[in-house]
């Protein structure tokens, strides 16, 4: 395995300057959000949501292993050999500024690959992420579950990231993630918070919750729900009065339900809707789409769907057909469908008609508000 030298340790901080750093910096530069590198193709970087290749040859297979395997550790490089796959936070100083990246190295057709997000080393407020005013209402409960949904890339980390640093601004409280890798690094102002990495501080996501209620937290951040045991976890510890954070692959609010369900056994399904009525606060559909707006890169376009005693009642007696419908006609709740979002955005010139009307799930309600018709009055629809 190729190592850094002793003449390019200790950068800024202690870094060890590896080979690998100089594409990441330009990442940086570029503004990208994600590093690719593939064997016998050029490096790629995403910039506002499209890849593009860097001006330099293609990566050849010994390259690539000088520049992805010394980003592994003792603790790292088993996993991969095993699994084939190991996912790890990597921090380096440019311009003098310190830079995360959520890395991901990989193994396919027989080469080593790698995948890289980078993390802001800011975490913007709800208005420079352009987030509906829903939002800030979600982050004062006290008890319960929230969870952002939507596909890799959506910005539901960021979203998350963004609604506990608001806790921490306004409220005294015990904040506690549990993440694989810690992305966002957060700065106390009111709030204690302890973030732990899976793997680093805690040997696996079960233990860390075992540890979680011994640790006093009024606030919990889980990451993604992956599976019946991490969600049967966060709903046990929404249940026993704390507020609970996580992510979940989804398309829209109402069709988290059905997701969620898919989870267990349909014996359980009964007992599950009642958890969720009881305990879920609200679901957070995101999609991330290119703005036109100069300086601004990408935006979201968010679902909002808030557990009112209507939408708790849907779920219990299992008629999720009517949840999109009680979202649409429930602005005053502080929810909204994504066709609200959409000319939302439309409106205040961050997004093209074009593409809004390309991802919008109902392309005539769209156009209906577009025209200026209120379409969550009933019958509309």
């Amino acid at each position: 395995m190729a190592t850094a030298s002793e003449a390019d340790k200790k950068l800024a901080g202690g870094h060890v300057e590896l080979e690998i750093d100089k594409l990441f910096r330009a990442t940086v530069k570029l503004k990208g959000s994600d590093l690719h590198l593939k064997v016998d193709r050029p490096p790629y970087v995403r910039v506002d949501g499209t890849l593009r290749p860097m001006n330099r040859d293609p990566v050849g297979a010994e390259e690539m292993v000088r520049l992805c395997m010394p980003l592994l550790d003792k603790r790292t490089r088993p996993i991969f050999e095993e699994t084939g796959g190991a996912d790890f936070a990597y921090t380096m100083p440019v311009d003098g500024e310190t830079w995360r990246f959520r890395v991901n190295v990989l193994k396919q057709m027989g080469h080593v690959g790698m995948v890289a997000r980078r993390v802001n080393n800011w975490i913007p407020d709800f208005a420079s992420l352009h987030l509906p005013p829903g939002i800030e209402d979600l982050c004062k409960f006290d008890q319960g579950m929230i969870l952002l949904a939507g596909v890799t890339g959506s910005g539901k980390s960021t979203t998350i990231a963004s609604m506990l640093n608001w806790i921490n601004h306004h409220y005294r409280k015990h904040i506690l993630t549990l993440e694989d890798p810690i992305e966002f690094v957060f700065q106390e102002d009111k709030c204690l918070i302890n973030q732990r990495e899976i793997g680093l501080d805690v040997v696996n996501f079960e233990i860390g919750m075992k540890h979680a209620v011994r640790e006093d937290p009024d606030v919990i951040m889980l990451g993604e729900m992956r599976d019946r045991e991490s969600f049967s976890t966060a709903l046990q510890a929404a249940e026993t009065g704390h507020l609970v954070f996580g992510t979940i692959h989804a398309s829209t609010g109402p069709s988290t339900i059905g997701r969620i369900l898919d989870l267990f056994p349909e014996g359980m399904h009964g007992a599950i809707r009642s958890a969720l009525a009881f305990n879920m606060r609200g679901i957070v559909a995101q999609k991330l789409l290119p703005s036109i707006k100069e300086g601004v890169g990408r935006v979201p376009a968010a679902e909002i769907m808030i557990f009112t005693p209507s939408v708790r009642k849907a779920i219990l007696e299992g008629q999720d057909e009517n949840l999109p419908d009680l979202v649409r006609m429930s602005e005053q709740d502080g929810m909204q469908d994504f066709t609200k979002s959409l000319k939302d955005l439309v409106d205040a010139e961050l997004i093209d008609r074009a593409v809004a009307l390309e991802v919008a799930p109902n392309v005539e309600a769209l156009k209906m508000a577009l025209q200026g018709i209120d379409i969550s009055q009933p019958g509309i629809l």
